[in-house]
């Protein structure tokens, strides 16, 4: 086999391939000699069109590919192959229909596998609301090299997990999660444990404006950071994949340099598109000034792609994190002395143990921001950010600008419903210009939904719904004929997910009170924002809602002036050596409101990395430096973030 990261071929694996298909006696993986072939998707050698997806790895254990091209078939996603002999194989490919889990008709997210450029007969993505292994059928080979193509049918969210080769014809695969995951990882060749990247002095999980953040003010402070990420942006939710602007005062006093790391990696104001500045083009959010800004820094190592997955401790205290890369499925461990989890979804405090809260209820849900662009227009097709820029570009260029939209029956169904951006229908400050109602912040689902078990179904939710209002407009209203989707996110812009408990666990009514704490850390100047599906638009829709409306900033939800929010709420209190910024710190569900914004979430990184500083320095922890050094933690916060020592 030609290893490449690719696949792993092996006959040495099948103990684990029996295992997976329902073997329990050792000594009958002996007696077994079949000969397989294994293909992670996320290792094609060539992705063409298809998107790597990680958002479910916490449930699923691996990425996948998605076929996210807004109506319009991708390109094919290609890789090489080597079979160890030829013969006949079975082909199982793992997938699911999308669209299943609410018994809506047809298939859209079809896709074939071409295998050295022919067609097999089966439809993948056609059965089954979980995932699951799809049979391909039998595959005569005459050669043992081969060149295999994931075919997208539709443009509408086909995904591909993995597909395998088996020269036992009645070999059925089994669907266990942690058997799959053992499974995957003896075929692959994988090392049972973790390479060990050596000791820093901060691990930060998470790269969003709370980890760079994070990362930039420890470094700056003299100390060894890690830096680890899932995807290749920094950002987070104020990254080109998701594309929420990032609010919040900075600056502001008694500390006015608390907030200066936030402006160094913050966008430029763009103009906005119809008054708002989020789901815009994605040169606007400006990546690259993120990660100039952690290259920049001689103590931050980058780990990019890589995923937490697991967390070592010691009594209460974090020994280490286990994270596995996106791609190659290798796992390395990061050992430091002390952790922040600015995941959002608090991984890393889940893993080791740490208190947390998750509504069950009433949760903020999320958003995939998405725009439509006029195809008749010279400056958006230009700027276009479409698969087949190209294609269009041409079609223009000629004349060519009718914007045809397949019909959706798939789609949640709002040929008879209201929704934001139809003729006198508008979302909660929604602009005049209907357009200015479509794709926007208030297009949220998953109010009843875990925001980590049901990632994939709430994203899922926001397209069928985005799908369905252009299908809508389009094809039974007859209007915008020239337009068409630019682009939508498939990274999902989470609002809500678990919250780890520190000493104080700040709630709305502080801020309305204005609850004094000694230990000041960063400015919050965002009103009460909670979130629930919004009443005008729920009737005909129940357990589909998918527009919100957010409290109004009146009496009720908001409070005066600037509130500066404790340090206690930064770290854990009883994970001895775990910090939090970001979306998962303590807080209340409702006293989440304020706190949530990007730029509000990244001064909390900035404190943490001069608390960790602290830490160091005097060989104690997140909750010795309130005891023994807050006075030094607060001389530290009048410090410029350029600061480094």
């Amino acid at each position: 086999m030609n290893m490449k990261r690719r696949q792993f071929i092996g006959t040495a694996g099948t103990a684990g391939l029996y295992f997976l298909s329902g073997g329990m006696s050792a000594c009958s993986f002996a007696k077994r000699e079949d000969s397989f072939v294994f293909v992670e998707a996320e290792q094609f050698e060539d992705f063409g069109g298809w998107e790597l997806d990680q958002q479910s790895m916490d449930i699923m254990g691996s990425p996948y590919l998605l076929a996210h091209g807004l109506g319009i078939p991708v390109r094919d996603a290609e890789t090489s192959i080597i079979f160890p002999s030829e013969g006949k194989y079975r082909i199982w490919v793992r997938t699911r229909d999308w669209v299943a889990p609410w018994n809506a008709p047809g298939s859209p997210g079809k896709f074939q596998l071409l295998i050295n450029g022919e067609t097999l007969e089966t439809t993948f993505g056609t059965q089954g609301a979980e995932w699951n292994w799809q049979d391909g059928g039998i595959l005569e080979m005459d050669g043992t090299e081969a060149r295999l193509a994931l075919h997208d049918l539709t443009g509408f969210e086909g995904r591909c997990e993995c597909i395998l080769f088996c020269q036992d014809l009645d070999f059925v695969p089994m669907n266990d999660p942690e058997a799959l995951t053992r499974f995957r990882r003896k075929l692959l060749g994988l090392p049972d444990e973790p390479e060990d990247t050596g000791i820093y002095d901060l691990a930060v999980v998470g790269g969003g404006f709370a980890g760079v953040c994070a990362a930039l003010s420890a470094a700056r402070n003299g100390m060894r950071v890690a830096l680890i990420q899932d995807r290749m942006v920094l950002g987070g939710n104020s990254s080109s994949e998701v594309r929420v602007w990032p609010e919040g005062k900075t600056c502001q006093e008694p500390f006015p340099h608390i907030g200066e790391i936030v402006e160094e990696i913050a966008p430029d104001i763009p103009q906005a598109r119809y008054g708002s500045r989020n789901a815009l083009r994605g040169d606007v959010y400006n990546d690259e000034r993120k990660i100039l800004a952690v290259k920049s820094e001689p103590r931050i190592t980058l780990f990019s792609e890589e995923r937490a997955i697991a967390a070592e401790k010691e009594g209460n205290k974090i020994m280490a994190v286990i994270i596995q890369n996106t791609r190659t499925a290798l796992q390395k461990r990061i050992r430091a002395d002390y952790f922040a989890d600015c995941t959002g979804d608090a991984v890393v405090g889940f893993e080791a143990g740490a208190d947390f809260e998750l509504s069950g209820t009433g949760i903020m849900g999320m958003s995939n921001l998405w725009y439509v662009m006029d195809a008749s227009d010279k400056d958006e097709v230009l700027k276009c950010e479409c698969k087949d820029k190209t294609a269009l570009t041409t079609a223009f260029e000629i004349g060519e600008t009718k914007q045809p939209f397949p019909r959706c029956p798939w789609a949640i169904d709002l040929s008879d419903k209201p929704f934001p951006g139809r003729e006198n229908y508008r979302g909660q400050w929604g602009g005049e210009d209907p357009l200015a109602n479509l794709g926007g912040w208030f297009w949220e689902s998953g109010f009843d939904k875990n925001p980590i078990t049901d990632i994939e179904k709430i994203r899922d939710l926001n397209l069928r719904a985005m799908y369905g209002a252009w299908d809508t407009l389009k094809n039974i209203d007859g209007m915008y004929p020239n337009h068409r989707l630019g682009w939508a996110a498939f990274i999902a812009g989470k609002r809500e997910s678990r919250r780890l408990m520190g000493d104080v666990v700040l709630t709305a009514d502080d801020f309305r009170n204005q609850t004094e704490f000694q230990d000041p850390a960063f400015p919050c100047s965002w009103h009460i924002d909670v979130h629930n599906a919004d009443a005008n638009f729920n009737d005909g829709l129940e357990g589909q809602e998918f527009i919100s409306r957010a409290t109004e900033a009146d009496e009720q939800y908001s409070y005066e002036g600037v509130y500066w929010a404790p340090y206690r709420t930064l770290f854990s209190r009883n994970i001895s050596n775990l910090f939090m910024a970001g979306r998962d710190i303590s807080v209340t569900s409702e006293g989440l409101g304020p706190v949530r914004v990007m730029k509000t979430c990244g001064m909390m990184g900035e404190v943490v990395g001069k608390a960790a500083s602290l830490c160091k320095k005097h060989a104690t922890n997140p909750r010795g430096v309130y005891e023994d050094y807050l006075e030094e933690l607060k001389d530290l916060m009048q410090q410029p973030g350029h600061k480094r020592v």
